[in-house]
């Protein structure tokens, strides 16, 4: 099969190839997924795991990408939950070959079925961003209606899910990013847009969630925001700046077979909107990676036509 590899990581992205390599094998509980379309994380090449498998051994070339949507093609011996043939979409694992290959290799438990009419450049943009808009907001920061939360990076793929979530829950949303984007999240559904770059936006406060996709400075500046009792819940990195009198909370991202069937019927019901910026070949992954140009969504990869 056909896969993107990356041999070193002091190379980056320009030690990225596409090259032939093994079919994958389907170890216990596994299934083998023909992939139809796969999104990817701009920062994996700086993810441990993406150069150790699960014991801490170095793994090379490794394939990236940790978000699929394809069709089942072989089941893992005592694997339950799926068929040959039937069309799944989710994250991949974190230490093995992810999902910009045409095969890929996952854990049974990390897919959802999905629907027919939800294409699969859709799908492919969905589960991290949809499992930790998710998580981050309702698992971890436990968001109720009435509450008011600031979403930073509102336009984002993370962010836009989160906004538009946290309205459907009954929260009071506050979306932040840059001028250009403000169109796009009121939009949304947020009922108002901080620009992050007017430090106007620390006045915000206080609210009883803060929700960062950023870290870094953005992040220690929202501390002051949370109102006494509430939560700062990042995915950037542990904070180093804690609210006075309220909890914060650093995740990462867990597989979650229920919920991904849960957001797959919202978007089915109009209820959800993934924003897909760009799609492109599997040959064109590399230059995908490396773009910084800012488009209105994610960029996608597709490896086989629907």
């Amino acid at each position: 099969m056909r896969a993107i590899t990356v041999r070193q990581r002091e190379a980056g992205v320009a030690g990225m190839t596409l090259e032939d390599r093994p079919h994958p094998h389907a170890s216990e509980n596994d299934v083998i997924v023909r992939v139809h379309a796969a999104g990817f994380t701009r920062g994996e090449l700086d993810w441990p795991a993406t150069w150790t498998d699960r014991a801490g051994r170095e793994r090379t070339p490794s394939v990236p990408g940790h978000e699929v949507a394809g069709v089942v093609t072989e089941l893992g011996y005592g694997t339950t939950g799926l068929t040959v043939g039937r069309r799944v979409f989710g994250p991949t694992d974190w230490t093995r070959d992810g999902s910009l290959a045409e095969y890929v290799a996952v854990e049974a438990r990390n897919l959802a079925p999905l629907p027919a009419d939800i294409p699969y450049t859709v799908a492919a943009a969905l589960p991290i961003s949809g499992l930790t808009a998710w998580q981050g907001l309702f698992d971890h920061a436990r968001l109720d209606a009435g509450q008011t939360v600031l979403i930073h990076g509102a336009a984002g793929g993370v962010g836009s899910l989160a906004v538009q979530l946290a309205r459907e829950a009954g929260a009071h949303v506050i979306g932040t990013g840059r001028a250009p984007d403000r169109d796009a999240v009121l939009d949304l559904g947020a009922h108002a847009f901080l620009d992050l770059e007017d430090d106007g936006w620390e006045g915000a406060g206080p609210v009883d969630v803060v929700f960062d996709v950023i870290g870094g400075d953005i992040l220690d500046r929202s501390a002051p925001l949370v109102r006494t009792g509430g939560t700062l819940v990042t995915v950037a990195h542990p904070p180093t700046v804690r609210p006075e009198d309220g909890r914060t909370v650093f995740f990462v991202v867990e597989p979650d077979r229920a919920r991904l069937g849960d957001l797959a019927r919202r978007v089915r019901e109009g209820r959800l909107r993934v924003r897909v910026g760009a799609v492109r070949p599997l040959a064109e992954a590399a230059d995908a990676f490396a773009s910084r140009q800012r488009l209105a969504g994610r960029t996608v990869i597709r490896v086989a036509e629907d």
